[in-house]
């Protein structure tokens, strides 16, 4: 019973290891991440309202990316539709989200997380209230295909 016990332990001390690497390597880990174009320059001292609609709408999702989960305003995305994990233009459609006001580091977290200028890129776009966001845009496949090309 009591070798039972002890393997048991062992068993849920590695699957807490195993499971805090690979949160830790997909949410805040610079390894792996090669961006592949310029990125756009942050200025540390500004905020920044990003867009979110998928994963980072998740509180604890915020908080392992960037440190604190923050609070987000409910915002509504006109002109496109959100599809997976990704949004397409697409009129007379809506995507809902929240948007959250991010610090220079932050915003940096955020662009590792979303692997910008590899699998994302962000743009600015106008939300229905009239204000404008970054928002994270899976980046054109074809243009994906280019980029590493080039990079190889």
């Amino acid at each position: 019973m009591k070798k039972l016990f002890k393997a048991t332990l062992l068993l849920l001390f590695a699957i807490f290891i195993g499971l805090s690497g690979y949160l830790w390597l997909t949410f805040a880990s610079p390894f792996g991440y090669k961006p592949t174009v310029e990125l756009p320059a942050i200025d540390d001292n500004a905020r920044y309202s990003v867009f979110v609609y998928g994963t980072l709408k998740q509180p604890w999702v915020r908080y392992l990316v960037m440190g604190r989960a923050g609070t987000g305003e409910p915002a509504t995305l006109v002109g496109y539709q959100k599809e997976a994990l990704d949004i397409k233009p697409a009129p007379g459609t809506t995507t809902e989200g929240l948007v959250i006001t991010v610090t220079g580091t932050e915003l940096r977290a955020l662009d590792r997380y979303e692997r910008l200028g590899v699998r994302y890129e962000r743009v600015e776009l106008t939300l229905q209230n009239g204000k404008s966001a970054w928002v994270y845009q899976l980046m054109d496949p074809l243009m994906q295909e280019i980029t590493d090309e080039l990079a190889d």
